[in-house]
């Protein structure tokens, strides 16, 4: 996989989907699927991407019980899910139980520490009076002592979860090019800052899909990437 970004199918119907696919495979290797496109179309939209040679990222954050999230792990493995992911929050055992479902697999399973959309005040407000970035600093460490693949943090918080381990994969949504509206994200840098951090793949959406040139775009953002990846 060479390129470091991550599109997300924001969308609703699978053939706009696979429309987006076909328009910037050959600068994208993952696409990401969330539970919208999922729960319409199943296992027919994760079909459709790997059939034209691309990665499937299945972003359903799932939050259990951990005999549940197990289950539903081994399922997404069964059906060739190349990424998946999991709320940490769910707990140690659950974390457990999810990572063993995903071991000798071809499934890497990463673990959501604190959602992009979240800040320090909506934390307090359903009664968690942990700092942010502390609490994704437990969260991640959980995640990292159980074998999890990956973290997925807000990219402001890409060092405090590197600090923890060099080699787990960090992938991060909030990233918005320079001057562009950040919507409905609260923890936000660009592409190049999070990739200076230590992100290995950076999560984009509306950002590429909503722009009239998606192509022209997403190259652009790969230049400046790839530049400064070679700088550093």
């Amino acid at each position: 996989m060479r390129s470091p970004i991550i599109i997300a199918l924001d969308v609703e119907d699978i053939k706009n989907a696979i429309r987006i696919v076909e328009e910037l495979k050959d600068y994208v290797d993952i696409f990401k699927v969330g539970p919208v496109l999922f729960m319409k179309y199943g296992k027919t939209i994760i079909k459709e991407i790997k059939n034209l040679g691309k990665f499937v990222f299945l972003d359903l954050k799932f939050h259990d019980i951990p005999n549940t999230v197990k289950l539903a792990v081994k399922t997404l493995v069964e059906i060739d899910v190349d990424f998946a992911t999991i709320h940490l929050s769910g707990g140690r055992n659950m974390v457990k139980e999810a990572v063993k479902a995903s071991l000798d697999t071809n499934t890497k399973l990463l673990g959501v520490t604190v959602l992009t959309s979240i800040s320090t005040e909506d934390l307090e407000e359903i009664g968690i009076n942990t700092k942010l970035e502390e609490m994704v600093k437990n969260l991640a460490k959980i995640g990292i002592e159980e074998g999890i693949s990956g973290i997925v943090c807000s990219p402001r918080e890409i060092e405090i979860v590197r600090t923890l381990s060099k080699e787990v994969l960090i992938v991060t949504p909030g990233v918005r090019m320079e001057g562009e509206n950040v919507q409905d994200q609260k923890r936000v840098l660009t592409p190049i800052e999070a990739i200076k951090r230590g992100a290995n793949y950076i999560v984009m959406g509306r950002s590429i899909l909503e722009s009239e040139n998606r192509t022209d775009k997403i190259k652009k953002c790969l230049e400046e990437v790839c530049l400064d990846k070679t700088n550093r």
